[in-house]
């Protein structure tokens, strides 16, 4: 048996290239990758669920009912398909970077991706092209994860979850699911918590048992808002968690230059008369900001406040006593 993806991409061209509208008995015997040995209710349920989700991904199935039987194509006219005609570079280029992904067990899609490839046929392609730079920790464990939530997202169905913050501390959570984005080798999930009643950020790193709500499945659970923005979500490392303190972290002249890129647009870039740079941002773990600091030195220093100076000491104590 196919699994779900495949079997919706071949329903998606069944229904798009038949030359007149078929039964949901035809689609079945089609060979499209619905179970032989499935009961008939059992059948309808998923070819119901089938095309709930060709609807939701944004094709217009055109319904024809006579005195037999309800009968499915795809509009294409409304649906406004047209066919893609890739020139060959386009075509490799798209090969090139898809491979790099679908051969990425931290890419969430991997599955989607690999499906895309074989339709559009291996003509002129001879192993892997690019190697993905996702990086991600722990990929087993976060792609599926990921793309669980991405699909949670999709229908917008809630979500609960253990969760373990940056201090150690656990708390289940329920979550209506806005957007998921990757950001240095972690999946995040944005959305708003229900007991917070308030737009949050969770790593999937820390999350466990993971749940889907299951009641009323062709029902969304809520509504995004129409001006959320995932990308106005994305913060660095050291900006996910509890309350927040205002730090302040100086580039020396010689790397100044570098000081727009490593910020990412996050807080406010003061250039001095010496020609350094003093970067004011909010943090709320100074502890994976003095990290981060380590890490993109050297020639940045630690301002302040006080704890982040204390903080940057004492991980550079612990450094020196485990290798020193």
């Amino acid at each position: 048996m196919a699994d779900a993806t495949e079997r919706l991409v071949n329903l998606a061209l069944y229904l798009a290239s038949t030359p007149a509208p078929v039964t949901a008995l035809e689609c079945r015997m089609a060979g499209l990758g619905y179970p032989e040995r499935q009961d008939d209710a059992a059948f309808l349920r998923m070819f119901e669920r089938d095309k709930d989700a060709l609807r939701a991904a944004g094709l217009v199935i055109e319904v024809v009912t006579s005195e037999e039987a309800e009968a499915y194509r795809v509009d294409a006219a409304a649906t406004f398909a047209r066919p893609v005609d890739l020139e060959p570079g386009d075509l490799a280029a798209l090969r090139a970077v898809a491979s790099a992904f679908a051969d990425d067990p931290g890419f969430p899609f991997r599955d989607d991706l690999a499906l895309a490839l074989g339709k559009l046929g291996s003509a002129g392609h001879a192993g892997p092209l690019a190697t993905s730079e996702l990086s991600a920790i722990e990929p087993d464990v976060q792609g599926p994860l990921a793309r669980t939530i991405a699909e949670a997202v999709q229908t917008h169905k809630s979500l609960t979850f253990g969760y373990t913050n940056a201090h150690g501390e656990e708390k289940l959570h329920a979550v209506d699911p806005y957007g998921v984005f990757f950001r240095e080798g972690v999946w995040y999930l944005t959305g708003r918590d229900r007991d917070a009643d308030a737009v949050r950020t969770y790593a999937i790193t820390r999350m466990r048992d993971l749940e889907v709500n299951a009641s009323r499945p062709h029902t969304p659970d809520f509504e995004r808002p129409g001006d959320f923005d995932v990308r106005a979500q994305e913060r660095l490392p050291f900006q996910y968690g509890g309350r927040a303190v205002s730090a302040q972290v100086r580039f020396e002249p010689d790397v100044a230059w570098r000081a727009e890129r490593l910020t990412r647009g996050q807080g406010t870039l003061e250039t001095l008369g010496d020609g350094s740079v003093l970067w004011t941002v909010e943090a709320a773990n100074l502890t994976a900001l003095a990290s981060w600091i380590v890490g993109e030195g050297p020639a940045l220093h630690a301002v302040g406040p006080p704890e982040l100076l204390e903080a940057l000491v004492s991980g550079l104590k612990r450094v020196v006593a485990a290798h020193g």
